[in-house]
């Protein structure tokens, strides 16, 4: 046990931490005391303070991301002001700029040879055109058909099929995850990496460092170099005090010899096989795709890849190979990030609540949102769609599941019904419409994954991943416990509500 806790107390994540809050303490400490001896730095704290404040009313971010800080400046403009400056916007550098344009161009060139449905959508599916005409404008990813989709219901059963995929790779494989963690699930995949290699397939794999700081071993990259696996560790977390720390690399993207390809909630690591149970029966949930639209998938990963290692000037050597598979429903990879300011995530999900006529179903281990989606849900559900939510029952974190209840009576007064996965934690990210329109990738309904992840999803139309996907939302919901209004005042008594409330002030800093 002492053992266990020294090692805690002295590992990279601790030791990182505390450095990083030693500075942060002597950064506001620094300015206390300027202001206390200069009544010229004093003045330039407040009015860069009230100036900000002018500017923060006028532009056009969300309310809920800028109240925090005008409440900070308000209440001390001293700090306020600077801490805005410093850690209340993600800084893109001109170099980093420059080479996500450059890395775009490259995807573009290598796509415009490859053709895609966005005329054959317009005409067969107008109604849904203009929520895939969005997805291209804000990504750059167009629609394709010629895809099979499987949805995958659980982590054992993508697992299986993973397993199955990469032991049939003859060319290369790309993986990209938030979390890895030595054990049963990554143990039996690195072992068919390994044996890939020596056949001769290119592998690379791209985690992220915070994701797996407490996870893998220190050094975790070297030892899978000298295996033959090209590796990339995402934003490396060091003991620099930098807003850029809170963007992490939450997406969860397979691609096999660029015609197989994965995307879902599910990491790697044994809980999301239900190799233990960690808070109970984890359910999550992923797709397969089998075709042309496998490619965005491949052009995201090489996009991140080139980021830090730029060794692939040309990316069409890895566009699919053509092969004759039947025209089912339409397919488009999409992406957000956290550089570009535009909130993909969340506009594709207010674009399905906005043109949903039946039905809505959600998956969501979280709720943490701002005013707009909180709207959306309502308003659909008030002109008569059936707007369904699923959350966990046991939390893996209690503050957020606090917050997550909070948002309960307003959505159950409006008419949203409201389940909480009673067997364990739900940790899909999903969304079926209508029986026609289905999203399942790493998109949370909270701020971290839409605005400060780097994320990923998969819009499905017409496909019979969708049916699957409904389906499976229904025999989910079928051992779920239906949250009533009486529930939502059981859950948080009067004290509590204020706690909460005052919490969720600043919810999109958490």
């Amino acid at each position: 046990m002492i053992r266990k806790l020294l090692h805690f107390l002295t590992s990279r994540l601790i030791v990182t931490g505390i450095l990083i809050a030693l500075q942060a303490i002597l950064f506001f400490v620094i300015i206390l005391k300027m202001s206390n001896y200069f009544i010229y730095f004093y003045a330039f704290c407040v009015l860069l303070s009230l100036f900000l404040l002018i500017y923060l009313v006028n532009n056009d971010g969300s309310p809920s991301l800028k109240i925090p800080w005008i409440i900070l400046m308000l209440v001390l403009p001293i700090l306020g002001g600077i801490a805005y400056v410093c850690f209340g916007r993600t800084p893109v550098r001109k170099k980093e700029k420059d080479c996500m344009i450059e890395l775009v161009k490259r995807s573009q060139s290598a796509l415009s040879q490859l053709p895609d449905a966005s005329d054959l959508l317009k005409q067969e599916a107008p109604l849904y055109a203009g929520q895939s005409h969005y997805i291209e404008w804000a990504n750059q990813r167009k629609p394709y058909t010629h895809t099979d989709c499987e949805y995958l219901p659980l982590g054992e059963v993508m697992f299986k099929r993973l397993c199955e995929e990469l032991n049939k790779a003859q060319e290369y494989i790309f993986m990209e995850f938030f979390i890895v963690e030595e054990g049963t699930m990554w143990n039996t995949l690195l072992k068919i990496l390994g044996e890939k290699v020596k056949a001769g397939v290119e592998v690379r794999m791209m985690y992220d460092d915070l994701g797996c700081i407490m996870t893998l071993p220190d050094h975790y990259d070297q030892k899978l170099e000298a295996m033959g696996i090209k590796t990339v560790v995402f934003n490396r977390f060091t003991a620099h005090l930098t807003v850029s720390h809170n963007n992490r690399d939450h997406r969860k993207i397979t691609v096999i010899d660029g015609n197989v390809g994965f995307n879902g909630g599910i990491n790697l690591a044994d809980e999301y096989i239900n190799a233990y149970a960690k808070h109970g029966h984890w359910k999550d949930s992923a797709v397969m795709l089998q075709g042309e639209g496998v490619v965005n998938l491949t052009m995201m990963f090489l996009e991140a890849w080139n980021f830090y290692r730029d060794e692939d000037p040309d990316f069409s050597r890895y566009l699919p190979q053509p092969k004759d598979r039947q025209a089912c429903g339409y397919v488009q990879s999409f992406c957000d990030i956290p550089l570009d300011h535009e909130m993909t995530g969340e506009s594709v999900y207010m674009n399905i609540l906005n043109q949903a006529q039946d039905y809505v179903w959600i998956t969501s281990p979280y709720l943490i949102i701002d005013h707009e989606l909180l709207t959306a849900l309502m308003m659909a559900a008030k002109r008569g769609v059936d707007v369904r939510l699923i959350t966990p029952h046991i939390p893996d974190k209690w503050y957020v599941h606090l917050i997550t209840q909070s948002y309960y009576p307003s959505l159950v007064e409006a008419g949203v019904k409201i389940y909480e996965y009673t067997p364990g934690f739900i940790h899909a990210k999903t969304f079926v419409s209508d029986d026609q329109v289905g999203v399942v990738g790493t998109i949370n309904l909270d701020y971290r994954s839409l605005v400060h992840h780097y994320e990923c999803a998969t819009w499905m139309l017409k496909t019979k991943a969708v049916t699957q996907l409904r389906d499976d939302f229904l025999k989910t919901q079928a051992v779920s416990q239906h949250i009533t209004m009486a529930d939502c005042r059981k859950f948080q008594p009067l004290l509590k509500r204020w706690i909460v409330n005052v919490i969720k002030l600043f919810a999109p800093l958490m």
